[in-house]
């Protein structure tokens, strides 16, 4: 590190200045703390003491390091007391004007070689740093709140940022045990950039009634495991700061995936801001109250679907991972299933692969040895689809391809039983493509499993205009009884979860292949800053860059939305046959690992 960092100055007390300077005091280093006035002076202190107060009760922190953590932090109303800073980070309201007057008072008193940097989350760094007289000193250090205990800062760079300023600063973060990640003067940088057009366009397909408020939630929480779901976490944030986030977000890059949802607007006006006002897209109990009350929209418990028809014995189509896994779950459930393949040895794979994951189930304590057996004898093989006349449901898990589906789905017509259901996995194909290639296009639903099936719990029921009530409210119900959540959507391309997600991945990859941040940073930010299971890349790795370039393309054909055509990066990884992890070689190299 160049720069010998000793005193940092923090502008600003409020929640977030409070936790930098919280953050750099617990690694010993002595912080000026500056706030307008005596009065936000001791609400910052009480920040402060209240903040480490948790952390002395929690045991992270003794009562010893916390007086001497308090100690080492001076706190004043004049900004001549930031004259000895070696680093100034400004963490006040997010306001241009505001910002720049910090700056410009702050320039005037400290030496020439201080760093100021600017928290701002979403304002031009670039902008702020006019007000210095030496703007090259000038970068945004964006943390994410609670400032003590989030890893993830992104450190801004202008176009005039010094060279050395960044490398100073990325290595002091890094050195007070942050996870920094660089990325350009954007607004919304890097996570509020992606995470942002991921948020509205949840409120937009909410907006639009395709699906409430409680399954787009639950679809992204137990399909991709998120921590929260989209409306969720933008009643936490604060729709006005969500709304205001996306305006500046909008007005810089002119991205109409980034322009805010009406109904955003509208909420705002009316304020219901979320949480902190008790009211957003769901009820609370109170303003600043995690706990969601019953309101006019909270789904009735006497209203729980139920088995409309009568569902004992189960046919599975297919002998893949994804068949397999669907025959376990039914097969514990206690459902006699009959399990269709091309050949005998397919089936007996079916059969194989189920004993090894049940073995398994038994060796980890997650299953009795004594219902092992039981399991496997509720399941039956065959290669003759004539097989499945007398059941009451057929999933059809084989290949995404339309046209083995549609022929698939005219046999199953002339087969099955009058009222049998016939349900589709497909997880990109259009529903109403199989339903009509039958006579009953009423009976015909999709049932969404994720991989793995008998782990994950969600499932997409998924229903088609021809679809009856009955067949979808007895195939939600059904999940129910397999120990699954399931959510209901209509028959459009993605679904719920394919459709927030895909759009996601697309943006991180336009994000890559303009150079604005490195593959690891954008991970970095994802999962640290919104504590997601897996970066953006990671995942594309994982689900592999030819079938995700396949449901991109079913997006963007269905919704001919311009931001939403397959990122050419993507295009040209396919091409090049590097299609993640299982060719060893995505947006990462594996060969070597």
């Amino acid at each position: 590190m160049g720069r010998d960092f000793s005193t940092i100055g923090v502008v600003g007390l409020g929640t977030m200045g409070a936790g930098i300077a919280e953050v750099f005091a617990r690694q010993g280093y002595a912080v000026v703390g500056v706030e307008q006035n005596e009065e936000s002076l001791e609400r910052g202190r009480q920040h402060l003491e209240n903040s480490t107060g948790r952390a002395v009760e929690r045991g992270k922190l003794s009562a010893e390091d916390q007086r001497a953590l308090m100690e080492r932090v001076t706190l004043t109303t004049d900004v001549a007391g930031l004259a000895e800073a070696d680093l100034v980070v400004e963490a006040i309201v997010e306001s241009l004007g505001a910002k720049q007057d910090v700056m410009r008072a702050v320039d005037a008193v400290v030496k020439p070689e201080t760093v100021l940097a600017t928290n701002t989350s979403s304002l031009s760094v670039t902008e702020i740093s006019t007000a210095s007289s030496s703007p090259g000193r000038v970068i945004g250090v964006h943390f994410f709140n609670p400032a003590p205990v989030q890893a993830l800062v992104e450190v801004v760079r202008t176009v005039v940022t010094a060279p050395d300023v960044l490398e100073d600063v990325t290595e002091l973060l890094t050195s007070i045990g942050k996870a920094p990640v660089v990325a350009g003067d954007k607004a919304g940088f890097i996570a509020n950039t992606l995470l942002f057009g991921y948020l509205n366009h949840a409120v937009t397909m909410y907006e639009g009634h395709y699906a409430t408020r409680e399954d787009i939630d639950a679809a992204m929480r137990f399909g991709c495991g998120y921590p929260m779901g989209p409306l969720a976490l933008l009643d936490l944030i604060g729709l006005d700061t969500a709304y205001e986030i996306l305006d500046t977000m909008y007005r810089q890059g002119r991205d109409r995936l980034h322009a805010p949802a009406p109904i955003l607007k509208q909420m705002v006006t009316a304020g219901l801001l979320g949480r902190k006002t008790g009211r957003g897209f769901y009820t609370y109990d109170g303003p600043d109250s995690p706990t969601v009350v019953a309101d006019s929209l909270t789904p009735s418990a006497d209203d729980a679907p139920q088995l409309r028809h009568d569902i004992s014995a189960v046919g599975v189509v297919g002998t893949g991972t994804m068949a397999t896994g669907i025959v376990e779950v039914f097969a514990k459930a206690g459902y006699d299933v009959i399990v269709v393949g091309r050949s005998d040895a397919k089936v007996a794979g079916v059969s194989a692969a189920l004993e090894k994951s049940l073995d398994k189930q038994v060796q980890r304590g997650r299953l009795e040895e004594a219902d092992k057996q039981p399991v496997l004898d509720r399941v039956t093989g065959t290669t003759k689809q004539d097989d499945l006349a007398d059941v009451d449901l057929v999933v059809e898990a084989i290949a995404e391809d339309l046209k083995i589906k549609t022929t698939l789905f005219e046999n199953l017509d002339e087969i099955c039983k009058p009222g049998a259901i016939l349900a589709t996995t497909t997880s990109s194909l259009p529903v109403i493509e199989c339903a009509r290639a039958t006579s009953r296009p009423q009976d015909v639903v999709g049932m969404h499993f994720f991989n793995p099936a008998p782990v994950m719990k969600l499932v997409e029921v998924v229903s088609t205009v021809a679809t009856s009530a009955e067949v979808a409210e007895t195939t939600t119900a059904l999940c129910a009884k397999l120990k699954k959540a399931p959510v209901a959507c209509s028959d459009r391309a993605g679904f719920i979860v394919n459709a927030l997600l895909f759009p996601y991945l697309n943006d991180a990859i336009k994000m890559l292949d303009a150079h604005y941040a490195t593959a690891d940073d954008i991970d970095t930010a994802m999962k640290q800053g919104c504590r997601l299971p897996m970066g953006p890349f990671e995942l594309l790795d994982v689900v592999g860059n030819d079938v995700s370039l396949a449901i991109q393309r079913e997006l963007y054909l269905e919704f001919r939305e311009p931001g939403w055509a397959p990122a050419p990066l993507l295009e040209h990884l396919v091409t090049a046959g590097y299609l993640g992890r299982k060719t060893r070689r995505g947006f990462r190299d594996y060969s070597q690992r």
